[in-house]
């Protein structure tokens, strides 16, 4: 979604050694979600938080991360991509550290939402280098693929490694990606080439840079502006406080002046957004994508299928551990729900392709509530793998058929110029859906687990009903006479 510059050639050896590490840094940047639903209910029990509080970890992540991607690609232009990057990864390594030493749970959100803006960063920021170092064809399919394969894996690893460290603590589970991190960052310094922003050469490698202003005058470095700036600001500001005030709705942490004063900040911090991004000559979302029906119709459909499934394994972490279950065992219970996207990640968009977007769209979408539905809702419910596999199947099927047709079916149709601003408002809406699901369902969840998994269920079906308005749309393109037919 970032923007492209030119690169000097990179040897093939090197070439493959740097995807390597921005694959590698992906798996990492793709686990954090996983890891934390494993190693939450340990956290709450050691820093003797509730459900309520425990949300932050999950939804402060995606509300850092969807609320920079946006102001992410003018950072990308104004400072270079090898220097956003590398930074990133610095600044990730040192909140995770910082995560796994703290004993506050205010400051182990703060870490997780500053390693959301790391992520930001660095997950598109690596797919722009791949396609500039890597030489457009084959070799460029190839290194994509692995890049998204080992995105799609990252969950299901995140499990895995969640499920072994938090046996011997929570701490080491925030901690081990510090490690990794750094080891990347030390990679990358000799790998990820030096773009032409990083050179200082004033405006070279950016198509229009002198007539657009996107990235260095003077012969120096500037930033993104202070429009994007302040819309950045505004829409990260925007969705952590809709997340306080929906934190704040039920259960017995229910506070509804501070609900509303929150829900007031928000709509303050909505209208900065908009008020900056109709003054900026360079908006972060040009107008003409919010008349774009089939990526508004596909983000929302894509918010609602991540926001339900997270907060269906937020209420599926929380249940297992009330039922002594181990983080290793949870873990297992949730492979089903994350192994196929893994399994199916380098053919789900010939899958998509075949089906057509809007149907796997379509399948996946009712699958997903179907799952929610079938989870165990009784008091006493049997909590083992055999009896929870039948909603984690239809989950984890659910996600393989949906997200990648939602995404082909959200750009699909958007001019090249604009693919860029159109992915980074579909993944804001993806993230955003998972921020603002998780503070309602584990506020339920303190009042109970029928009431947090009805509206988990909702939301699926809601994200479904947009899904099955796409096919009336589809069937009549697919119908529609071509444009010289007589």
């Amino acid at each position: 979604m970032y923007p492209s510059t030119t690169n000097p050639p990179v040897g093939e050896r090197t070439r493959w050694a740097l995807v390597a590490v921005l694959a590698a840094n992906m798996l990492v940047d793709a686990l954090e979600v996983s890891a934390t639903l494993v190693a939450m209910p340990a956290v709450g029990a050691d820093l003797g938080a509730g459900a309520a509080g425990l949300q932050w970890l999950v939804s402060g992540f995606a509300a850092g991360f969807g609320g920079l991607l946006l102001l992410g690609g003018r950072l990308v232009e104004g400072l270079g991509r090898r220097r956003v990057f590398l930074a990133a990864l610095l600044v990730f390594a040192a909140a995770s550290l910082a995560g796994a030493l703290t004993d506050s749970l205010a400051a182990l959100t703060a870490t997780r939402v500053l390693k959301g803006f790391c992520v930001a960063l660095t997950a598109p920021t690596g797919l722009a280098i791949i396609t500039s170092a890597v030489p457009e064809g084959a070799a460029r399919r190839r290194a994509v693929s692995l890049y998204s394969l080992f995105g799609a894996a990252g969950f299901c690893a995140g499990l895995l490694l969640s499920g072994l460290f938090t046996g011997a603590g929570w701490r080491w589970t925030l901690a081990f990606p510090a490690p990794v991190a750094l080891l990347l960052l030390a990679a990358g310094a000799r790998l990820v080439p030096r773009d032409v922003r990083d050179s200082g050469v004033p405006g070279a490698g950016v198509p229009g840079a002198g007539v657009r202003g996107a990235g260095v005058r003077g012969g120096g470095l500037r930033g993104p502006g202070r429009h994007a700036a302040a819309c950045g600001a505004a829409l990260t500001g925007a969705v952590l406080l809709l997340v306080y005030g929906l934190a704040h709705l039920a259960g017995p942490g229910r506070e509804p002046a501070r609900a509303a004063a929150a829900f007031a900040g928000a709509a303050l911090l909505g209208a900065v957004f908009v008020t900056a991004e109709r003054r900026s000559p360079r908006p972060l979302v040009p107008p003409v994508l919010l008349r774009h029906g089939p990526l508004l119709r596909s983000a929302l459909g894509a918010a609602a299928l991540n926001g339900s499934y997270v907060g269906f394994l937020l209420v599926a972490s929380l249940h297992l551990r009330e039922t002594g279950r181990s983080p290793w065992q949870t873990a297992l219970v949730f492979l089903p729900a994350a192994a196929p996207l893994a399994l199916s990640a380098l053919h789900s968009a010939r899958i998509a392709v075949r089906l057509g977007p809007a149907r796997a769209v379509a399948a996946g979408a009712v699958l997903a509530p179907l799952g929610y539905a079938l989870y165990p809702r009784a008091p006493d419910a049997d909590p083992r793998w055999t009896a929870l596999l039948p909603a984690t199947a239809c989950v984890g099927a659910a996600f393989a058929l949906a997200f990648t047709a939602l995404h082909l079916q959200a750009t699909g149709a958007v001019p090249a110029r604009l693919q860029g601003a159109a992915g980074g408002l579909y993944q804001t809406f993806v993230q955003a859906g998972a921020a603002l699901t998780a503070a309602p369902v584990a506020a339920l969840y303190t009042v109970g687990r029928a009431p947090a998994l009805c509206l988990v269920t909702v939301i699926g079906a809601a994200g479904a009903c947009v899904a099955l308005g796409g096919l009336v749309p589809a069937a009549r393109a697919a119908a529609a006479p071509p444009p010289n037919h007589p």
